[in-house]
């Protein structure tokens, strides 16, 4: 077997999510992502059984295998007890180890999601905070939510006058000790060097387009890196 090929075996949602696929497409006749994406997670599921190393970089290295939206409607449908959706969990972690993931437009939105999502949970102990989601980030949101951003701190007083205190309810500033226990977590689980691989990788592509300054002796990706895989969509995904 190939390098790439072993080291998705190594990934227990590979192990449990590929057993003999048959190739009957019936993963990509149920799959929502299927029926607007350029995706078919038939087609993944034959190239990877194929053992086809030079097939299986590309894979790691295309935005197929970031259209899928992870809802496993692939799992109870599939005669062969395989999921294609924790066969795109193993490619996603192998792209991101192995910095595959900045060579495609959808890959490189990694960063945006270590620099938004894992770096509220980090500092503030929330996925996503009212005070994080700037509205010019955030366009969709309209008139309504800048207006919210200015004036969080009255809004939700209103929904629990607990809101960014120390006292219980919801929003409520995590404490200092809670949050260097998540941060332990992340250190002992992987999770931190896994970050740390995002940005580095992240830092070597933006270099490449000209988008990478160096900090404290570190080249790391610039903002406009940053804001060029948040915004940027080039119209090829949907079919």
């Amino acid at each position: 077997m190939g390098k790439l090929f072993d080291a998705l075996c190594e990934d227990v949602r590979f192990r449990e999510g590929l057993s003999a696929c048959m190739n009957c497409g019936v993963c990509t006749a149920v799959c929502p992502a299927a029926e607007f994406y350029n995706y078919d997670p038939r087609q993944i599921m034959d190239i990877v059984q194929s053992q086809n190393e030079r097939e299986i970089e590309e894979l790691l290295k295309s935005e197929q295998i970031w259209y899928c939206g992870e809802c496993m409607s692939c799992r109870p449908r599939c005669p062969r007890t395989n999921t294609p959706g924790y066969v795109i969990q193993a490619l996603r972690t192998l792209s991101q180890k192995l910095g595959y993931f900045t060579e495609s437009e959808k890959g490189r939105q990694q960063l945006a999601v270590k620099r938004t999502i894992g770096e509220n949970i980090l500092e503030l102990g929330y996925c996503i905070h009212p005070t994080r989601m700037l509205p010019e980030m955030h366009p969709e949101q309209g008139p309504v939510w800048e207006w919210i951003y200015k004036n969080h701190k009255d809004v939700y007083t209103r929904f629990d006058r607990n809101y960014d205190s120390s006292d219980a309810g919801a929003l409520r500033r995590i404490d200092k000790e809670s949050l260097d226990e998540i941060r332990r977590i992340f250190d002992v689980t992987g999770g931190t060097e896994f970050f740390e691989k995002i940005e580095e990788y992240s830092a070597k592509k933006a270099a490449e387009m000209g988008m990478a300054e160096t900090i404290d002796g570190k080249e790391r990706a610039t903002d406009e890196y940053f804001a060029e895989t948040y915004e940027t969509n080039n119209g090829s995904h949907t079919i």
